[in-house]
């Protein structure tokens, strides 16, 4: 499996999510993670049923095989299925719990994101096993909340801020101009269009 994690200690950078459908700006905070925290390799992780959202338009397999095209040709990124080999409802600890000993990690993840951190499970055992690194969104702070950057301060653990320039590209807006019968030009990885084109995804979706 491509991204699997062997061998020696590694900085290794993990990007978790729905990917209902991984677009260009998963691949771009993959890659700017990878550059400016000079990591060995990001694993984009795709949740099996994410606890905080609605259901998902298209199936694991799926969403992994988008992941497999879309990451093929992009040097230092891979997939990890460990969450959807799991199944069940998606938690971050979990996840971690699961991946190999001995490498240091970096969860990286968006502004919003980083806002509803401390409502994660056990997320103040997250912030002490990993480092954070996280990426501008529009209209969400790039500040850790209270409770959270206490929690860094004392495990000693620095927010990392990655410098790359906000995207409004979403996968809700993908697929509703999908279902609309409209141009996704930019928006997605060629492989990737060309896959939902083939299985019909996301037509008749609304969300």
């Amino acid at each position: 499996m491509k991204g699997a994690v062997t061998g020696e200690r590694q900085r290794i950078g993990l990007l978790g999510g729905s990917f209902d459908p991984v677009h260009v700006a998963h691949l771009q905070l993959a890659a700017h993670a990878r550059d400016q925290l000079a990591l060995q390799q990001v694993l984009l992780v795709p949740a099996a049923q994410p606890w905080q959202r609605e259901a998902l338009g298209a199936a694991a397999d799926q969403r992994l095989e988008m992941l497999r095209i879309a990451t093929a040709d992009q040097p230092g990124l891979g997939v990890s299925d460990v969450e959807i080999r799991r199944g069940g409802p998606t938690y971050t600890i979990d996840t971690l719990r699961a991946l190999p000993a001995g490498h240091e990690y970096y969860w990286i993840l968006g502004a919003d994101q980083l806002q509803n951190f401390c409502t994660w499970k056990d997320w103040q055992h997250i912030a002490a096993t990993v480092h954070l690194a996280v990426a501008a969104r529009p209209g969400s702070p790039l500040q850790a909340p209270p409770a959270l950057q206490a929690q860094l301060d004392a495990v000693g653990h620095t927010l990392h801020v990655l410098s790359m320039p906000p995207t409004d590209v979403s996968a809700t807006a993908i697929r509703q101009r999908v279902a609309e019968g409209r141009d996704t030009e930019g928006m997605l990885h060629p492989g990737v269009a060309k896959y939902i084109r083939q299985h019909g995804l996301y037509r008749h979706s609304s969300a």
